[in-house]
């Protein structure tokens, strides 16, 4: 098992792609905030962009972003779209980074149970280290959360097994990595859209103007069929290693 920057070896940037994009929902990928900001993090950043790779493929990969954070709940970013903005703006205002955030990692669907996710924090965790970062933090989209999209975020964090440890696969790998919550993320990722276009994303078909449930989505999406637009704002979790 190797590790390595999308910047060390550009030849393998579609086939990390690939291995990013299997396990998350269309919808996802048309927030706007990463569409302003992700080549600059891409530019700025690249240290901290890694891919884990076994017998020359690509099984596994995650990005983080460093961001100037004082260590309290308070100065948290409001989530994912936040701490991309930070991040970009703070390094090219030339304010010093205190903390890591980890922003996504995935595995490649045919890997599952090697322990990979875990690998790859911990090699993030090591670059922080090594750069002089104090903090590491993340945004978590829980892996399960999906699955009840009414229930708030905070709630669903307190839903634990018999062992004392979420329910949620994504919050335990991080808990046994010794990760404590920290807070909810109430507006973590906002994406909108016509409604063809989320009926596109989707597959569903919205005749009316309400809340619905979405595959894949931790929280309702409103749809609001006089303005021609559908609405997803994302709660995520705050949590620190």
């Amino acid at each position: 098992m190797e590790f390595v920057t999308r910047s060390d070896r550009p030849d393998l940037r579609e086939m990390a792609a690939v291995v990013f994009k299997e396990r998350w929902p269309e919808f996802i990928f048309h927030d706007e905030v990463p569409k302003k900001y992700m080549d600059r993090v891409e530019q700025h950043f690249r240290h901290f962009d890694i891919m884990v790779l076994d017998g020359g493929s690509v099984v596994a990969g995650g990005w983080g972003v460093p961001i100037p954070w004082d260590g309290t709940a308070e100065d948290l970013p409001s989530g994912y779209d936040g701490a991309l903005v930070r991040a970009v703006e703070a390094h090219e205002a030339a304010v010093p980074a205190t903390t890591l955030a980890f922003m996504a990692a995935a595995v490649g669907a045919s890997h599952d149970k090697r322990g990979l996710a875990t690998a790859v924090l911990q090699e993030l965790t090591r670059r922080a280290r090594n750069a002089g970062l104090a903090h590491i933090v993340a945004p978590l989209r829980p892996t399960w959360k999906h699955r009840y999209p009414m229930v708030p975020m905070d709630e669903y964090t307190t839903w634990t097994r018999s062992d004392g440890l979420s329910i949620d696969p994504w919050i335990r790998t991080h808990q046994r990595m010794g990760a404590r919550v920290l807070g909810t993320a109430p507006r973590s990722m906002v994406i909108e859209g016509t409604v063809a276009e989320w009926e596109s994303w989707t597959g569903m078909i919205f005749p009316v103007t309400r809340e619905y449930v979405v595959p894949d989505a931790l929280n309702l999406v409103r749809i609001d069929r006089e303005l021609d637009r559908g609405t997803y704002v994302e709660e995520n979790l705050w949590v620190q290693h």
